[in-house]
């Protein structure tokens, strides 16, 4: 017990230490920071990553933390890249940021597991699957995360796009150039289409042209629906009537919806009598049982 307070203590003190590192009232910066502002031409960025800060350790740990997270997750058959599914769902995060956040998960569930192992003392067998499944389970999780947000961003693309393609028809008919379109429809709503049209319409603003900037959603999306609507939009400058093109595209969209729809409700109908043939069959069997039994019994004592 005491090696497990031990090394509670002493887990402790480095958390303990880092996150006061963090607070200004606490750390005591260097000299040369404090001399900083004042001199001529001297940048004041604030005071530089050195000692045991927060800063130093995700220089250090940041690439290893991004090639062993790489790796293991092709290990387990994540062939997407971390970059293309956290930009797709707008996540604040980098990859150095995000593989060090899954590291320290993956570090508290090893510390967690060590612990444990200490403190009750299995074979080793036990403690060895303890000390390595635990970690490993905290790394899936954290990676298994990522993946459902980034599946329900792109169903969420799936089920707004005949809505947004049916807008965008109306107004390319009404008379919008495809950029003025895809802007009024980016500040229209919250939803998922409106965040990535956002997207779209930063990048033309930055000088790509609307085709590309379309092409690099598609491509970050994923969702086949959205590479028919782009491949349809790249008509922009050869085709007269837009318009009708992305409303039958849209029309083409909503009934794949429909039937997916359909496909589910029939899905879930089929379900609902697995209970129900259980239900019918226990009472069922036990009527027969109980005669059989008492047959059986009638046999074997005459």
């Amino acid at each position: 017990m005491s090696r497990a307070v031990l090394l509670a203590a002493l887990l402790g003190w480095a958390g303990t230490t880092l996150l006061l590192g963090r607070l200004r009232w606490f750390r005591q910066p260097a000299l040369a920071d404090r001399l900083r502002p004042y001199l001529t031409g001297a940048r004041t960025e604030g005071p530089t990553a050195s000692g045991w800060s927060v800063e130093a350790f995700r220089e250090v740990l940041g690439p290893l933390a991004r090639s062993a997270g790489a790796r293991l997750s092709h290990l387990f058959g994540v062939s997407e890249e971390l970059a293309v599914r956290l930009e797709r769902v707008h996540s604040p995060l980098d990859v150095t940021a995000f593989r060090l956040r899954q590291l320290g998960w993956v570090v508290a569930a090893g510390a967690t597991a060590l612990l444990a192992v200490v403190a009750s003392g299995p074979p080793a067998p036990m403690a060895a699957l303890v000390v390595v499944g635990l970690p490993l389970l905290a790394f899936l999780l954290v990676e298994q995360g990522l993946a459902r947000r980034s599946t329900r961003w792109q169903r969420r693309l799936f089920l707004e796009l005949p809505v947004v393609s049916e807008q965008l028809g109306m107004l390319l008919s009404a008379g919008y150039s495809l950029g003025a379109a895809l802007a009024r429809l980016s500040r229209r709503s919250d939803g998922a289409v409106a965040q990535d049209l956002r997207r779209v319409v930063g990048r033309t603003r930055q000088g790509i042209d609307e085709e590309r900037a379309l092409a690099e959603w598609a491509a970050l999306a994923s969702v086949p629906s959205v590479d028919r609507l782009v491949s349809v939009l790249a008509l922009n400058r050869e085709a007269g009537d837009l318009g009708r093109l992305i409303t039958e595209e849209a029309r083409s969209v909503r009934a794949e919806v429909h039937r997916e729809l359909i496909e589910t409700i029939e899905r879930r109908g089929q379900q609902v009598w697995i209970p129900v043939t259980v239900a019918t069959l226990v009472p069922g069997v036990l009527f027969l049982a109980v005669p059989f039994i008492e047959a059986m019994r009638l046999f074997t004592s005459g």
